[in-house]
């Protein structure tokens, strides 16, 4: 597929790259797009995958032309293909099963002197022929195009090294006394037999293709199930809707959805795009986009997520986003641009891959050449080079990190955690501070009740009835907390009459023919009593906005309104703790209502009163200070200093801004995510390291062994093949990161 997206002059495109067998060949399609002028390419041998800078007017089909030169093949399907492509693992599956049925005697027999039976050599050439040429073509087809190019790749170790020892074996049966019936030798791990002219090596030839070639279709299945997770994330999406048109439903494909349309979504169906409810109510199940396990009630007026499944009543739900624009269309958008970069130890696993072929070959050449030389024989000498071709591909250093990144960009998609690109996993490592905005992202950003005081023998429903009555007829932030904090605990609320606004104090009007008041103490005419008196002064300073209600003149109730703590915000910040981060609350409110909010969820230091654009400014500061911080906010005030800090965390119940200035988005509103992301990042960066360790550990360690005739270059093909299969393995441990975790 193609995708592209403008920056600036340039545009981002993506190319599907075929043919690529190992890193070596991403590598060489890597340098010959960045040949090009003007562009800027990185290619992924993981996901198959070239993502490029181009200029404006550079036409595609350049770089189209640019890989088939190189001898890859590039797509450019049309621009509104979505799906994810997998590689077909069909063919490579027959050649496996054939070339494993034919090896298999062929090894026995060279391992075993008493099967050894007359015209065993014979037999053995028989079974060896077909799977080193029909089951290895893949890698002479690809050790060839390369070679006319000028390049060698992975393959050409493995087509030199299985075709030289067939080579070796005619020899020795055509011109040598391997082929006189009754012979036999036997099998010798370090592969040394003392008469070149005697030894044949078709064990080898067929048994380090099959193994290779189990290698690669493991690898292979192994890069599709890496990849699954956004697979499934692009199919999330309904695929029809039931459009209201002309006073009825029409049932139309979701493409054909514009936005304003209203459609219905029935009790167990997909919402088809993202949108605002007009009508009915219902419980929303979100999970499989923000991994939260409980759904969410919601009623005309609030947003919806498309993809997310109506688990209640039937929603009238109007479109406002639809296709790429949609949030499921973003977050398959974020992850699969984490999953096309690079890291940091990528880079330098890449320049080494590039280099390492062919040094391989001439560290081959000087075995053979070393070991002829100390008069080691030429059996020996052979055995030791093609050892040293089989054993040093670099297949486990390609597969290290991009691998890694599938996996844990996908498995972070299904948590709810998305991963803008690779270069972020390196800050989740080095943070010590975690500045967190409160409004928002610590608490709901939404006022509610938190109290009704009240004085005399006033009844407390009494007193929520008729200030839930007073304010509903008021649009304040406050009076909503309270009307629907009454309408929620005592259903119905009386009418209201008379309704006024008193500016910058508070509302009078009349209910059930009385006069009722609501708003400051100023409002009164008299002072309140001591009893309100007191919880005005404990409201104050716990930084809560106090309502006084008084009916026909006289005091009834002090309500205490705030915004609320989020829930999970205080076991978030014990998570934060627990990953050696010290949390900072930033906020622009009070410095009371800022040191309240900081007692209830657990966190000593407080940064208060600090207007939007001095953010950026206390983020800087502290990292003056020695600090590397991150930044968890939702706000559109909060981008700057999302960007600013080493590590930005946006909430995905923010602003787009917000969003977009983040490193990390958090699908769900719960600061528990964040810990979460931060532990996810940390462990998909110590997956890459263990992989690259293991792969450089293994090339460092078995050349040597080749190179000294310590290893049988059939050893050796398994091995290697192991060594792939190995990495990919313990990257997918990453799909079980966050089982059996809380939720809710």
């Amino acid at each position: 597929m193609t995708s592209t997206a403008e920056t600036g002059s340039d545009r981002e495109l993506e190319l599907d790259i075929t043919g690529m067998t190992c890193a070596s060949c991403a590598a060489r399609v890597e340098r010959k797009l960045n040949k090009l002028d003007g562009v800027s390419a990185s290619v992924n041998y993981a996901t198959e995958k070239a993502r490029i800078s181009v200029p404006q007017d550079l036409d595609p089909q350049r770089l189209v032309q640019t890989v088939e030169a190189a001898g890859y093949g590039a797509d450019l399907p049309e621009p509104d293909d979505e799906s994810a492509p997998g590689q077909d693992d069909g063919p490579l599956r027959l050649r496996l099963i054939v070339s494993a049925v034919l090896s298999a005697p062929v090894v026995a027999m060279a391992m075993v002197p008493a099967w050894q039976v007359t015209y065993w050599q014979w037999v053995s050439l028989v079974l060896a022929l077909p799977v080193v040429v029909w089951g290895g073509w893949p890698f002479h087809r690809s050790a060839w195009t390369n070679l006319r190019h000028g390049t060698a790749t992975m393959d050409t170790l493995v087509s030199l090294g299985t075709l030289a020892a067939l080579a070796w074996s005619l020899y020795a049966l055509v011109f040598g006394t391997a082929g006189v019936l009754g012979m036999t030798h036997p099998f010798d791990l370090t592969g040394r037999h003392t008469d070149g002219a005697s030894s044949i090596y078709l064990e080898v030839a067929a048994g380090v293709t099959a193994f290779l070639l189990a290698g690669r279709y493991f690898e292979v299945r192994a890069k599709r199930r890496a990849g699954s997770a956004l697979r499934a994330l692009l199919e999330l999406g309904a695929k029809d809707v039931a459009v209201l048109r002309d006073g009825g439903e029409i049932r139309v494909p979701v493409g054909e959805l514009a936005p304003g349309d209203v459609f219905a979504v029935r009790p167990g169906e997909k919402i088809a795009t993202d949108g605002i409810v007009e009508e009915g109510s219902s419980a929303v199940d979100a999970g499989m986009l923000t991994g939260e396990s409980v759904p969410v009630e919601v009623g005309p007026g609030d947003p919806v997520i498309g993809a997310t499944v109506n688990a209640g009543g039937r929603l009238l739900v109007r479109a406002t986003k639809i296709g790429s624009d949609t949030q499921l269309a973003q977050m398959a958008r974020l992850v699969e641009e984490a999953q096309a970069g690079k890291a940091a130890v990528q880079r330098l696993a890449d320049r080494i891959s590039a280099v390492f072929v062919p040094l391989v070959i001439a560290l081959a050449a000087g075995t053979l050449l070393v070991w002829l030389a100390a008069g080691g024989g030429v059996a020996a000498a052979f055995t030791a080079a093609v050892a040293v071709l089989i054993i040093a591909c670099p297949c486990a250093l390609g597969l290290a990190t991009p691998t890694a990144l599938l996996v844990g960009t996908g498995r972070g998609a299904q948590l709810g955690i998305l991963i803008k690109g690779p270069e972020v996993l390196e800050s989740t490592r080095r943070i010590d501070t975690v500045v967190l905005d409160k409004t928002g992202t610590v608490t709901t950003g939404r006022m509610q009740l938190q109290a009704v005081r009240t004085t005399g023998d006033v009844d407390r429903a009494e007193a929520l009835r008729i200030a839930g009555a007073l304010e509903d007829a008021s649009e304040h932030p406050v009076a909503r907390a309270i009307s629907a904090a009454a309408r929620e605990e005592l259903g119905e609320l009386p009418a209201v009459e008379d309704f006024a606004g008193e500016p910058g104090l508070g509302v009078r009007g009349r209910v059930e023919g009385r006069a009722v008041l609501a708003g400051r103490p100023a409002l009164l005419d008299q002072p309140l009593p001591d009893d309100l008196q007191r919880a005005l002064g404990d409201a104050e300073a716990a930084g809560r906005t106090a309502v006084v209600l008084a009916r026909d003149d006289a005091p009834m109730a002090l309500l205490e309104v705030a915004d609320a703590v989020k829930p999970s915000s205080a076991e978030a910040v014990r998570d934060l703790r627990g990953l050696g981060l010290t949390p900072v609350l930033l906020t622009g409110d009070n410095r009371a209502v800022a040191d309240s909010v900081a007692e209830q969820v657990g966190i000593g230091e407080v940064i208060a009163e600090v207007l939007p654009a001095d953010k950026v400014g206390v983020i800087t500061g502290l990292q003056r200070s020695g600090k590397v911080v991150a930044m968890v906010g939702d706000g559109v005030n909060d981008a700057a200093a999302l960007a600013a800090a080493d590590l930005g965390l946006a909430m995905g119940t923010g602003t787009d801004v917000a969003i977009e200035a983040g490193d990390l988005t958090l699908v769900r509103g719960d600061l528990r995510s964040a810990a979460e992301a931060i532990r996810l990042s940390r462990r998909t960066l110590s997956t890459i390291k263990g992989n690259l360790f293991w792969a450089f550990a293994y090339n460092v360690a078995a050349l040597p062994l080749a190179a000294a005739g310590l290893l049988n270059p059939m050893i050796a093909g398994a091995a290697m093949a192991f060594s792939s299969v190995f990495v990919v393995s313990n990257s997918l441990r990453l799909r079980r990161f966050g089982k059996g975790r809380r939720t809710g």
